[in-house]
């Protein structure tokens, strides 16, 4: 591969001056700079741009030519450089997109497999690089594969996954942060002052049951019943004496 301070792919070119200004008719002229590393002097365009000529003259010569191929106003205008043998036959060399004011140069197709398969061997390399750290042999036993390390990172990134899960729904459950909470409560001290509530007298509840009198239509006679009572005295009883016989 070449060098990157060699190589156009890896460069790049603007005039900030002539950005506002870019259309279809100016174009070429703004690639024509003589900054722009990607123009090459000895081309036919410079031929015709001394004599003042117009680019259809183009045509009539042979040699290195850039035109315009594209355009996709106001942003993309594409421009191939290439060697033109006849007024008919001519063979492409390279092409250039000016996307926004900055010119690239697009990658041919032989940068672009060469990009691809260095990647696609770089992966295969560190997929091969990862799985010979989970193989395993013994004398005995043979080759196997063993994958704890993996199961263990798995486990742990289920692990934070559940936690994060449960810290947001944590937020969700939470009705409010603990400034709206004392502004509520602020606002609603100040309409309990505004507004204060009667208080009205609730009657007295006794928990004994309400009792009725039915008057008796046979009433009964009472009886009454006299305890006689003696009185009690402090003497000691008699004593018994012995019979003599």
């Amino acid at each position: 591969m070449c060098d990157s301070k060699d190589n156009l792919l890896w460069i790049s070119w603007h005039d900030s001056a002539w950005i506002p200004i870019l259309n279809p008719t100016n174009v070429m002229d703004y690639f024509q700079s003589t900054t722009n590393p990607f123009y090459d002097r000895t081309c036919n365009n410079e031929i015709v741009k001394m004599q003042r000529l117009n680019m259809e003259h183009l045509n009539n010569l042979t040699g290195l030519e850039y035109m315009l191929l594209h355009v996709q106003e106001p942003i993309l205008y594409v421009i191939r450089k290439q060697h033109r043998h006849s007024a008919t036959v001519v063979t492409p060399l390279a092409d250039f997109y000016i996307i926004a004011g900055v010119v690239y140069q697009a990658p041919d197709l032989g940068s672009v497999i060469n990009s691809r398969i260095s990647t696609t061997v770089n992966h295969l390399q560190g997929a091969f690089d990862e799985a010979r750290n989970y193989s395993r042999y013994h004398p005995s036993k043979g080759y196997w594969w063993e994958f704890k390390e993996s199961e263990s990172k798995e486990q742990e990134e289920e692990t934070k996954k559940s936690q994060k899960k449960s810290s947001k729904d944590k937020a969700k459950e939470e009705s409010g942060s603990m400034f709206q909470r004392q502004r509520v409560n602020i606002l609603l001290n100040d309409l309990a002052k505004k507004f204060p509530s009667k208080n009205n007298p609730f009657p007295a509840v006794s928990n004994q049951p309400e009792t009725k009198l039915v008057p008796e239509e046979n009433p009964k006679q009472e009886i009454k019943v006299e305890v006689k009572t003696e009185p009690v005295t402090s003497k000691p009883p008699p004593e018994k004496k012995p019979r003599l016989l």
